[in-house]
């Protein structure tokens, strides 16, 4: 339905019944209408009060419970707020305001620290380091030239999180390659968004920290695709 949109609009920009301004904003709108379709589509995020996907059942069986990530993409210390299925917080996560390596802390919903996120402030692999209250420590490190998939070590655990090219699913793995999470970013939403299906509550904590870690390396990636395209188009 939408392609038809898209073909009667040129169709009316070629025969000059519209002004080419309005002709091309308006065909621009289709175009980013049909790509958040499109989109959603690949997308297995779901909401509170929806179930987990189907597929991703049928692929990693029912998940023992589910947590919604939540950030305000427009705060100085990039405010994150982690809620059960009954939309309850616990946990959340304040980052520091000008930190040069990306200091993030994470805490239950008592305000008990559960854990420190630092980035690498030079490194291709968009390395993090993390810090578990108990004493554990273990880093992410993403691999290069990989063209269809996404993949991130977690060394120290021997996990791995591997996601789509469109970087909107995750599964999170052992060393066993069995599966921990199943982590959905939401497509387009005024706030960053993620549900997260959880398959070993032994290692909740662990998840929610590796969980906002990825978030933070896939804004600082994106940050600088979006630089490196202005400067090339400068």
């Amino acid at each position: 339905r939408k392609s038809n949109c898209c073909e009667k609009l040129l169709s009316v920009l070629i025969k000059g019944e519209l002004p080419m301004e309005t002709g091309v904003v308006l065909l621009f709108v289709i175009i980013m209408m049909c790509m958040m379709v499109c989109m959603n589509l690949f997308s297995h995020y779901h909401d509170h009060n929806d179930s987990s996907n189907i597929e991703v059942q049928e692929m990693y069986g029912k998940p023992v419970k589910s947590l919604f990530i939540s950030t305000e993409v427009f705060s100085f210390h990039q405010a994150t707020e982690v809620t059960d299925e009954n939309d309850q917080v616990v946990y959340y996560s304040n980052s520091k305001f000008l930190s040069f390596v990306d200091d993030t802390t994470v805490f239950d919903a008592q305000g008990n620290e559960i854990s420190n996120i630092t980035r690498k402030m030079f490194s291709f692999h968009g390395r993090h380091y993390i810090a578990m209250h108990d004493g554990m420590r273990f880093e992410l490190s993403n691999e290069l030239f990989h063209l269809m998939k996404d993949i991130t070590n977690i060394e120290g655990l021997g996990w791995k999180i591997t996601g789509n090219v469109l970087r909107l699913n995750f599964l999170l793995s052992d060393e066993n390659d069995h599966p921990i999470a199943y982590v959905c970013q939401k497509a387009f939403s005024l706030h960053d968004k993620y549900s997260i299906d959880i398959y070993d509550v032994s290692k909740e904590k662990e998840i929610i920290t590796i969980v906002i870690a990825l978030q933070h390396m896939i804004r600082n990636r994106n940050a600088s695709s979006n630089a490196s395209a202005s400067s090339s188009a400068s």
